[in-house]
């Protein structure tokens, strides 16, 4: 096992890393505020882990809510079932939200502690790639508008991330390639010799080869822990994280949620985002060609869907939490490994890259 710390003070929090860590009760007693829990799954994940977990949660009173698996249930509706379950069980002000399946229940379950009772403690129990390397870390939780991903939330930091990569085993390969758009998107930003790595390591994580999960992850969260800890709550550096976001955003958004994964809306999204870069004369063709052939080598698309158009494209952009009095920033690589967060790009060249 592995174990990352994010650095907040009083808030602080360990991020643990391993195989076979869902069943160490040793790892969640620390951080359990009373005698309640509340799981918070879903439909999927349930049948393969929930039984382990419940299993781990010794001299605790437990309960869970199993909610429909998938990026369409992000909604104040679904999310609204955990309400009834804590209510339902009389849960306290000293009771614990565990969160135990992707990124979807994390940000569900995350926003639900953040608000019952005007916040309970939280754990997160990520079981997709995605969620253990990005969303499980630096307290992001929310839920999807109709208009707008994750525009109604809060900030809010567990008490702890348990991340088994035993999960992973079970993961649709699909998945897998989604989390390794997030994966990537680290070595884009921040870490060059990390994407040198990742590039020679695609197969290995393509097969998923423990030690490479491994090392993938623990970096991903070296990354996101330190960004965390320097700007908590997003007023700087922590736009980074949203490389090719506000495209995948869009994508996601256009498309209907659920029918493009959020990592691969990411991965044209950066596609997109390298394009605009290289017009404004920041990377190279060639830099732009390795970003292209990274994405598609972790079976990522390179391109958004065809019949999103350049007006809609502008259109759903504009719904987007990086922007500002009105001005949309996008966050844009100056070279492979460093990036910056930018409202100064010309209409024209964010159009031509759209067209």
């Amino acid at each position: 096992m592995h174990t990352l710390k994010v650095d907040l003070g009083s808030r602080s929090y360990p991020i643990h890393i391993g195989s076979g860590l869902l069943a160490e009760a040793a790892l969640y007693r620390p951080h359990l505020a009373g005698a309640q829990v509340l799981i918070v799954t879903n439909e999927t994940v349930a049948p393969l882990y929930l039984a382990t977990l419940r299993s781990a949660l010794t001299g605790v009173t437990v309960r869970e809510v199993i909610l429909p698996d998938g990026e369409q249930y992000k909604t104040l509706e679904v999310w609204n079932q955990i309400f009834d379950a804590l209510l339902t069980a009389r849960m306290s002000r000293d009771c614990t939200v565990i969160a135990l399946g992707g990124g979807v229940i994390g940000d569900m379950a995350g926003f639900a502690a953040a608000c019952y009772q005007r916040g309970v403690a939280f754990i997160q129990v990520p079981t997709t790639l995605l969620a253990q390397v990005d969303s499980s870390v630096g307290g992001k939780t929310g839920v999807n508008h109709p208009l707008g991903k994750n525009m109604i939330g809060a900030f809010y930091q567990p008490r702890a991330v348990i991340a088994d990569t035993a999960t992973l085993a079970t993961l649709p390969q699909r998945e897998l390639s989604a989390g390794l758009a997030e994966v990537l998107k680290y070595g884009f930003i921040r870490d060059a010799a990390f994407l040198d790595w990742l590039e020679a390591q695609l197969p290995a994580l393509l097969a998923r080869e423990p030690a490479a999960l491994a090392h993938a992850i623990r970096r991903s969260c070296e990354v996101k822990a330190e960004i965390v800890a320097a700007d908590e709550h997003e007023s700087g550096q922590r736009a980074l994280l949203n490389f090719g976001h506000t495209f995948g955003h869009a994508i996601e958004t256009g498309t209907g949620y659920g029918n493009w994964l959020h990592g691969e809306a990411v991965g044209a999204g950066m596609v997109l985002a390298a394009e605009l870069s290289a017009r404004l004369g920041w990377l190279t063709a060639e830099a732009l060609a390795r970003v292209r052939r990274v994405i598609a080598a972790a079976g990522l698309p390179v391109a958004p869907p065809s019949d999103l158009s350049a007006e809609r494209f502008l259109e759903l952009m504009a719904v987007d939490k990086k922007v500002l009095n009105g001005q949309l920033r996008l966050v844009l690589l100056q070279q492979l490994g460093t990036a910056v967060v930018t409202g100064e790009v010309a209409p024209e060249l964010l159009r031509a890259t759209l067209d």
